[in-house]
């Protein structure tokens, strides 16, 4: 069984994930790609100490980039959507 703090990898701070962390009270992150729902509920619930409500995950696939004559790709990733009950906050995403 992998760890909480294995599983949230960090938090994606972009102006989308801030308006539905300001409008919804959602909170965006970057996460493990083999965890699955429930996995990241409870590692959310037990790092930051509030309820989720529910998960929404995202496979982010791999971006063709290119400096100069070079060429290659971003790494894929995975990213979950987690909203919070109402009156939780998680304190790392204030700027």
């Amino acid at each position: 069984m992998t760890k909480a703090f294995d599983i949230i990898q960090g938090p994606i701070i972009t102006e989308k994930s801030m308006a539905l962390k300001e409008n919804y009270n959602k909170y965006t992150f970057k996460v493990l790609k083999s965890a699955n729902k429930i996995e990241i509920k409870n590692a959310v619930e037990e790092i930051f100490k509030v309820k989720v409500l529910s998960v929404a995950t995202v496979n982010v696939l791999p971006k063709h980039t290119r400096v100069g004559q070079h060429e290659g790709f971003k790494p894929a990733y995975k990213k979950a959507i987690c909203k919070l009950a109402e009156g939780d906050k998680i304190d790392a995403f204030e700027i």
